[in-house]
């Protein structure tokens, strides 16, 4: 198969998906939330993966498209489905040890990753002085919507913070991986299998070893219900979107768009879950936004 075409730049149609993805990854924290009631974290990534790879399974057989052809594919792919799932192991053992609000701040250091590992890897994907200054600009809007949050850490929040990081650098590893390796040639829908399969195994394992509760009680329709919508629309639908689209665009320039998502779960958080906003999130979107066209513009 023969490589898609790339581009320079993101044109309205990749700008739109992006931000409709990260108002879907916004969503899915909320959805999350009300699944934890009745399912263990990390125990409900691994069976989101599960339902979402026979999914995809069953979409590219209708599609014809090939999944175990050999391709030269296989150690990349092993690769980024195991970064994968360790950082979702991270995020979720992290919690125990910091704040939901103090971890946003440390993941979204993972667009860093992305942008320094492509500007040494990738010449066409280099950082010019004013991305960097946007970069920054948009994770100022991060600071701002959160940063009320951040203090002195004990001695507990340091361990936390510490796997938070490490998570954001294995997100923004994986990014650079599929872009730097046979993942970039092959079809977006087996760079989505490789995850979901590696992970649908990894995450239940990783859930007993953390000693997470498992399946809480009897969950409720509302439980099984978000459950499912994690499942189709975002480890399905959406990966589904953001590997195309990392497939055809700059990478970097598409990360920048990721600052959004923690801003959207707050906004969603407080419409459906009555979760407070802090005063900051007006000016967090501006300096987001502003700094998405520091990244973007031609």
């Amino acid at each position: 198969m023969s490589p898609p075409q790339r581009h320079t730049h993101l044109d309205a149609v990749a700008m739109a998906l992006m931000i409709g993805l990260c108002a879907l990854w916004g969503l899915n924290q909320v959805a999350a939330k009300v699944a934890n009631a009745g399912i263990s974290p990390v125990l409900q990534a691994g069976l989101r993966s599960a339902g979402s790879v026979l999914l995809l399974m069953g979409w590219c057989r209708w599609r014809g498209v090939r999944l175990w052809e050999s391709d030269g594919s296989g150690r990349a792919g092993m690769g980024a489905g195991l970064l994968f799932s360790a950082e979702f192991a991270l995020i979720y053992w992290g919690l125990d040890y910091t704040p939901a609000s103090r971890a946003v701040v440390f993941l979204y250091t993972a667009p860093f990753v992305v942008a320094l590992g492509l500007h040494w890897l990738v010449p066409a994907e280099r950082l010019t002085r004013v991305q960097g200054i946007g970069l920054v600009c948009a994770f100022g809007g991060i600071l701002l919507a959160f940063g009320d949050n951040l203090s002195l850490p004990d001695r507990r929040q340091v361990i936390g913070d510490s796997m938070l990081l490490a998570a954001a650098a294995m997100w923004g590893g994986t990014t650079v991986l599929i872009r730097t390796s046979r993942l970039s040639a092959v079809r977006p829908s087996k760079t989505l299998f490789y995850q979901l399969g590696v992970s649908a195994i990894t995450l239940p394992v990783a859930s007993l070893l953390l000693g997470e509760k498992g399946i809480i009680g009897e969950p409720s329709a509302l439980v099984w219900a978000s459950l499912a919508g994690q499942t189709v629309i975002v480890a399905f639908a959406s990966y589904l979107t953001w590997f195309w689209l990392i497939s055809r665009y700059p990478a970097t320039r598409l990360s920048a768009f990721s600052f959004l998502t923690p801003l959207f779960g707050m906004l969603f958080g407080a419409l459906l879950l009555g979760e407070r906003i802090t005063w900051g999130l007006g000016g967090a979107m501006a300096l987001v936004a502003a700094g998405i066209w520091l990244v973007n513009r031609r």
